[in-house]
């Protein structure tokens, strides 16, 4: 352990006699690909002494080195909030892709429709989420976004039952590669999740299953059975329409119209001859 310490600050002694520009940006480098998580400038200098550190000024300018050098890589040096890290670039993702053992997991609609809410309306309350939405947001939605760092509470609201408030968090900017809150996409360009998705450049994967009644899937279903029954009540019509005109066809002579008026004609003569008639008070009445 002490010999450890001994050449650690022997290689540091000859770092401050050296004080090569190239040498601290391969630390840096060095720095950012080991780290699990983006690395900020202060950071950075937290590696250094004090009579080793160098000036926040350089490195500014070698991360700027390292983002120009890195062009033409199939990595770059990627800036989310104030840290960077090295990643590597989106169009390569395809091949990148085979790589990984295993399907990635996949989000309902619903969780992504709340995350979204979140990180436009932040901070955002629940119930908030809920009126927007139109439906309750279940607990196992804000459990997810939690678990996977995308949200934190940071506060609650000073009304009465003092409801948490929810904001979106750095690995929510992490994952959907972005620099900070101001690359979403603007609302009024957003129709829906999968434009979202083709904004960031990202593909996300949604259940098959739709959780929201009032989706846009079912209302274009909806739409589709109204169009069904206008072309069947219109089909119907037609049908009326053409039984009327039949009927209208139909002759006016014949014997069929002979018939009718022998037959009204021997009613009449039948009612003359006092047939068929109902008896009267006076036939009803019994002999004096």
């Amino acid at each position: 352990m002490e010999m450890n310490n001994s050449m650690n600050e022997k290689q540091e002694s000859e770092f401050a006699n050296d004080s090569s520009p190239d040498e601290l940006k391969n630390i840096i480098e060095a720095a950012i690909l080991v780290s699990e998580e983006p690395v900020t400038v202060d950071r950075i200098l937290g590696m250094f002494t004090d009579a080793t550190k160098p000036e926040r000024s350089t490195v500014n300018d070698l991360l700027l080195e390292l983002e120009q050098e890195y062009a033409n890589r199939g990595f770059e040096l990627k800036r989310i909030e104030k840290a960077y890290r090295i990643q590597t670039r989106e169009e390569y993702s395809p091949w990148l892709a085979r790589l990984r053992a295993g399907r990635p997991p996949r989000y309902s609609r619903a969780l992504l429709e709340t995350l979204a809410i979140i990180a436009y309306r932040q901070p955002v309350t629940r119930g908030e989420i809920e009126e927007i939405r139109g439906v309750a947001v279940s607990t196992d939605i804000i459990r997810t976004l939690v678990d996977r760092e995308w949200v934190r509470q940071v506060g609650v609201r000073d009304v009465p039952g003092k409801p948490a408030l929810f904001a979106t968090t750095r690995s929510f900017l992490e994952y959907f590669n972005l620099e900070g809150l101001s690359q979403l996409p603007s609302l009024q360009d957003i129709r829906d999740m999968d434009t979202i998705a083709a904004e960031l450049n990202m593909k996300l994967p949604l259940d098959e299953g739709r959780e929201n009644p009032g989706s846009v899937d079912d209302a274009e279903e909806k739409s589709e059975t109204n169009d069904a029954d206008q072309n069947d009540e219109h089909d119907t019509q037609a049908d009326l329409l053409e039984n009327d005109n039949n009927i209208d066809d139909m002759p006016t002579d014949g014997p069929a119209d002979d018939g009718a008026a022998a037959d009204e004609d021997s009613l009449n003569r039948n009612i003359d001859n006092g047939e068929n008639s109902e008896p009267s008070d006076e036939d009803t009445s019994k002999p004096s």
